[in-house]
């Protein structure tokens, strides 16, 4: 998370739209610990790791529709699941994350 306060404190003094995309839960073997964070701009810029580049376009995709609908979810990319694999995610376990848009 620390690697990410000075972009967040660069974002937040320009007024940018920013979500917010941490692991919260693990099942199995994953790329990431719980906590990981990763940052994700109205834009598509991005700080941090949510899964050492394994999924993280798929978490973008997710992290852009939460700062267009305003509405905080909870993701989950396993092995088993397709999209999971074809973005890269073989680790053979399952991350959950929660997304939200930050409130400055």
């Amino acid at each position: 998370m620390k690697e990410l306060l000075d972009d967040l404190d660069r974002w937040r003094s320009a007024g940018t739209a920013v979500a917010m995309a941490r692991v919260v839960d693990l099942e199995g073997s994953g790329p990431r610990s719980v906590g990981a964070a990763m940052a994700v701009t109205e834009v598509g810029e991005v700080s941090g790791s949510v899964s050492g580049g394994c999924v993280e376009g798929a978490v973008v995709v997710e992290a852009l529709d939460v700062l267009a609908t305003g509405a905080r979810r909870m993701v989950s990319f396993g092995y088993s699941d397709d999209e999971a694999f074809e973005v890269g995610l073989t680790c053979g376990g399952t991350i959950h994350l929660f997304i939200e848009p930050l409130d400055w």
